[in-house]
């Protein structure tokens, strides 16, 4: 089967993306992270070369935004559209799989999820139903789908440390084999600079790092 990349974005506007990090970043600080993170994340999904990588936008992608990010012509482009996180991933999903296609569904805030780690993910997916990177917090940041299973979007407590353990529960409920791969770290909190790349780091924080890159 076709793999297709799904890459979840907010704008990366000031006040709208990466919010909890303007303690640390300030408000256009916050903003050019989130406008590095999605380019990173972008570029690392297109290198992986593992099929269509689309890039799933809100609010529009008519927002100006999007051209200043001279993102590639390659990308295909969707709208999130209404409802919460779960509702949209939702659609997303069933919209992929329905077109006979597998899903990685990713967001943008893992930098360490590589072109390398795509691949594997990829690769996954001949062998088992699903796959899941989980991230350090307790979500996840890819969760690959040979089939829509609505349960996995469905009244899930969102941005909770729960989420990777209810999201796995649930896919193993169902019967389906599932390939978990090692944790890897969001950026969404102060804390989390720590972990940004290291090259990254003169320019975002002064926190210091343990960054795996």
């Amino acid at each position: 089967m076709t793999v297709r990349i799904v890459i979840f974005a907010k704008a990366p506007l000031a006040g709208m993306a990466k919010t909890r990090l303007i303690p640390a970043l300030g408000l256009e600080g916050s903003a050019q992270l989130a406008r590095k993170l999605l380019s990173h994340t972008v570029a690392q999904a297109i290198e992986a070369n593992i099929g269509p990588t689309e890039l799933c936008v809100s609010p529009t992608t008519l927002h100006p935004v999007w051209k200043e990010l001279a993102l590639p012509a390659a990308l295909a482009w969707s709208e999130q559209g209404e409802g919460d996180l779960g509702e949209r991933l939702a659609k997303a999903s069933q919209r992929v799989t329905a077109n006979g296609e597998s899903i990685l569904l990713i967001g943008s805030d893992c930098p360490s999820l590589s072109a390398e780690q795509l691949c594997a993910a990829a690769t996954a997916l001949n062998h088992y139903d699903a796959c899941m990177v989980p991230v350090s917090d307790g979500g996840y940041g890819l969760l690959g789908l040979n089939r829509h299973l609505a349960s996995v979007f469905a009244d899930m407590p969102w941005s909770t440390a729960t989420v990777a353990r209810l999201t796995r529960q649930r896919i193993l409920a169902e019967n389906w084999t599932l390939k978990s791969f090692t944790p890897l770290h969001d950026i969404d909190e102060p804390q989390d600079l720590r972990h940004l790349p290291k090259s990254w780091l003169p320019r975002f924080s002064t926190i210091g790092s343990d960054a795996d890159t």
